[in-house]
């Protein structure tokens, strides 16, 4: 695979040199003549830029200092900021900023990262996740995530966005961290503390579209293309008349979070949104280029897509016609479990419901892998089965099956204490890659709305529109939070307090119990589905899962229908070491013993309960 073109252009943006000059690049094809304006304090400047290959312009000029401000000033008589700024102060419509790459003393320089099959992850908004909502309030939190059982701090996207209220996915500057969030600096701050606890990084990016407000790529070049469509902006042009400087502009940026910012893996966003027809796939040259920097620096750097394609050639290795990511987000296995638990069917739920697709999310992970799909109206995925777990996420709660609910409310509002815990115990005791969203450990009752904040009132009408008409489409009833109000945004504050007091501290006991068992017991710790028994009553709703490593051999019981049962031998004969019980009939490290003639001594499973031990 030639996947040298990234590193053949020139790095986008400002960098301040050795020699304390600094270089200016900027990719322009449609502009003949390119001038960069400087302000240091009151006094400004005006430099020309050379034009070079490709449409590239290139300057190095003396006299300028980290955070000194500068436009671009383009033919047609308008100022941008840098498509490729390293930090925006005024937000979106104003300057960028000089910043100096090494300016952060890191003391990681021991830490080489973490394998995937050890993420335990942790997805969080910057914004809500504290009271302050900054990189540096959310280092005060990092104890308790480590108290949790935490191994990787996901941050939802941080790239900066117009105002101070968004989840991330209009972010215009993806290479600057969001402003009010305490920029670069707090950034690197904030890696550098995960670090310090043992704690990987995972960063959200998005690849596939650009926000509205503030989006000036189009005054520089054809960075998007009208041949595809999104459903959240114009498409990227990977593919199409001069694509070369765009896919290196967003390779860069991969690049530029690894090393700049000492992130341990990306997420990418939505990659069904990403186009490419053409030979090399950007995502498969971005995997290329993202192996090779991880490589160059030491340490274990990984690339996780969130994707509804139910796609394995996503995460196949490129030697067997695969991109070759290292995982990929499973929203099967949530549909599955959510569809069981609550009965609902409205939209993509109508894929889902019986207790089968559970059984096959567990066996292989995608339940629609190549099957007609009643919400598509066509066949949908392809097999998994052959799939090692640890390349699938999984997960009973994420922003999006949250946020995306008209009211954002949490699984709380109309799921019993049982079935969170049974919820809790079907992902943290899968072989999959489990993910927490921030709050769910507790039972956080704060909802997480959509919100926004955006400075045009055409575009505000236009997000309370499609809001609407999006929870139309699942049936709902009533008017969503108002998105742009500061009140919405404030309302998903979380209280982390809350996990002190009755069923929140309960439930908090319950999740971290889960987190210790699959971190010290290596049947539940290994991601492979050799080891692996899964054994179903689909009329009793009755899964047993059965983890083997060695001669240790651990039962997994879970009820998922309102009434108890009885396990029966063989699942349950002969001394079993109580693990964990989720309805404290059994207290941990208490022991029974069962007779496989004496009906009296066979373990009731309580409605919706969760029963976990060994068996000599």
């Amino acid at each position: 695979m030639d996947s040298k073109l990234s590193i053949q252009k020139p790095s986008p943006g400002a960098t301040i040199l050795p020699d304390g000059q600094v270089r200016f690049v900027v990719w322009a094809p449609g502009t003949e003549r390119l001038f960069l304006k400087i302000m240091t304090g009151e006094a400004e400047r005006v430099e020309t830029m050379e034009k070079i290959e490709d449409g590239y312009f290139n300057g190095t000029f003396a006299g300028i200092n980290e955070g000194d401000r500068y436009l671009y000033l383009l033919d047609d008589g308008s100022a941008r900021p840098d498509p490729a700024s390293r930090y925006q102060p005024e937000g979106v419509h104003g300057p960028s900023q000089v910043v100096a790459a090494r300016r952060h003393n890191w003391n990681d320089n021991s830490w080489k990262g973490l394998p995937l099959e050890k993420y335990i992850i942790y997805e969080l908004h910057v914004g809500t996740f504290t009271e302050q909502g900054t990189f540096d309030s959310v280092i005060a939190r990092l104890d308790y995530l480590c108290e949790l059982g935490i191994t990787a701090v996901e941050l939802m996207p941080v790239a900066q966005f117009p105002g101070e209220r968004n989840w991330g996915y209009d972010g215009t500057y993806i290479f600057a961290p969001q402003n009010s969030y305490g920029g670069p600096d707090g950034l690197k701050r904030l890696v550098d503390a995960c670090h310090a606890r043992g704690l990987a990084v995972i960063l959200d990016v998005v690849y596939n579209h650009l926000g509205p407000e503030g989006n000036y790529l189009h005054s520089f070049g054809p960075y998007f293309t009208d041949r595809y469509r999104t459903p959240w902006g114009d498409a990227i042009n990977f593919d199409g008349l001069e694509s070369d400087p765009v896919r290196h502009y967003f390779i860069s940026n991969a690049l530029y979070w690894i090393t700049e910012f000492h992130i341990d893996a990306l997420r990418l966003d939505a990659i069904h949104g990403i186009f490419d027809f053409g030979a090399l796939h950007i995502l498969q040259e971005l995997a290329g280029e993202v192996r090779q920097r991880g490589a160059t620096l030491g340490r274990k750097v990984h690339l996780i897509a969130e994707s509804d394609l139910n796609d394995v050639r996503i995460i196949n290795p490129v030697e067997t016609g695969g991109y070759g990511l290292d995982a990929q987000w499973s929203d099967d296995f949530h549909h599955a479990l959510r569809a069981l638990l609550t009965g609902d069917r409205a939209g993509y739920y109508g894929d889902f419901g019986r207790f089968s697709d559970l059984v096959k999310a567990f066996r292989e992970g995608f339940v629609n892998s190549g099957g007609y799909s009643p919400f598509r109206k066509r066949r949908h995925g392809n097999s998994s089965a052959a799939i090692p777990p640890g390349q699938l996420v999984v997960f009973s709660q994420n922003h999006d099956q949250i946020g995306n609910r008209m009211l954002g409310e949490r699984p709380g509002e109309y799921l019993s204490k049982q079935q969170q815990k049974l919820a809790a115990a079907t992902v943290l005791l899968s072989p999959y890659l489990p993910l927490l969203f921030m709050g769910e450990e507790y039972a956080e009752s704060a909802p997480f709305p959509y919100f926004v904040s955006h400075g045009d009132a055409n575009l505000v009408e236009g997000v309370r529109k499609g809001r609407l008409e999006e929870f139309a489409a699942f049936g709902s009833q009533g008017t969503p939070p108002d998105p742009q109000s500061q009140a919405t945004f404030l309302s998903a504050k979380l209280d982390q307090e809350q996990r002190h007091a009755g069923n929140h501290n309960e439930i908090f006991n319950f999740y971290r119990a889960l987190i210790r068992l699959r971190k010290e017991h290596a049947p539940l710790a290994g991601l492979n589905r050799a080891d692996m028994q899964v054994i179903a009553d689909e009329e009793e709703q009755v899964l047993a899962i059965i983890r083997k490593s060695g001669d240790i051999q651990i039962f997994c019981l879970f009820n998922y229908s309102d009434q108890s049962r009885v396990i029966r031998p063989p699942l349950a004969s002969g001394t079993l070491h109580i693990l964990l019980d989720s309805t404290g009939d059994f207290r941990p490290g208490s022991s029974v013993t069962v007779y496989s003639t004496r009906p009296n001594t066979y373990p009731v499973l309580a409605p919706f309960g969760v029963l976990i031990y060994k068996k000599d």
